[in-house]
């Protein structure tokens, strides 16, 4: 093999793939977070890729889906790219993937961030201001550490996880109707959807990168998620 073969990141991805090694997508969009989450992904010895590539992204074992920003504009990318089909095509092929903060939010079936968006239609549901549900003194965004109340701590992303666990969110927008999705909530006021999953296709309104041990916990639990 030729040195250009190596530097090829697709030819990386086909590399490890002949060699059992799974490796992570960590898609880049143009709207998250993307080093500090690989540094976590680095941290508990989990091989990983920040990409834009098609090909790649097909060939990983599993894709986290980022983002940080407004709805609107994040989707708009998304679909620019090309990649809002490559994410729902891997899904309905079965890979797992997990959405961070307003990735998380992109899985929905719609927005109303500032006006009316469509999301990817992973996850039955709609994504809301909170500002129009909290009446009392509670600053928005939600910013800071919360505690997680489990509502099937037999899914394997709580593997490492008990109930009442800490995680950090910033968000001003939340899920809402969602309810067969649910695995977690955080009381904020209003029970906000703190972890959600339909079949394959997980979310997470917080960030798991920002969240200590409890988060690298969560993102160890679905590196090992076996295969559907």
């Amino acid at each position: 093999m030729t040195r250009n073969f190596f530097q090829s990141t697709y030819n990386k991805q086909k590399l490890f793939n002949l060699l059992g090694v799974n490796i992570i997508a960590i898609v880049d969009y143009g709207c998250g977070n993307l080093y500090s989450l690989q540094c976590s992904l680095n941290f508990l010895n989990l091989k990983s890729t920040i990409t834009s590539d098609p090909e790649v992204i097909k060939s990983a074992d599993k894709i986290i889906l980022p983002g940080v920003g407004a709805f609107g504009d994040a989707v708009k990318l998304l679909r620019e790219s090309g990649l809002d089909s490559i994410v729902k095509t891997e899904a309905e092929k079965g890979k797992y993937i997990l959405g961070i903060c307003l990735g998380m939010q992109l899985l929905f079936e719609k927005s109303y961030e500032y006006g009316e968006h469509t999301g990817l239609g992973l996850i039955k549901g709609e994504v809301h201001p909170l500002s129009n549900d909290i009446k009392g003194d509670l600053k928005i965004p939600h910013m800071g550490w919360n505690a997680l109340n489990i509502k099937d701590i037999n899914d394997p992303i709580f593997k490492y996880t008990k109930n009442g666990d800490y995680v950090y969110y910033v968000h001003s927008f939340y899920a809402k109707n969602c309810d067969k999705a649910l695995l977690a909530t955080s009381d904020y006021e209003v029970s906000v959807a703190g972890l959600v999953k339909s079949k394959n296709v997980y979310g997470a309104q917080f960030h798991p990168e920002k969240s200590g041990d409890v988060g690298l916990n969560l993102l160890k639990a679905f590196a090992e998620l076996e295969d559907r």
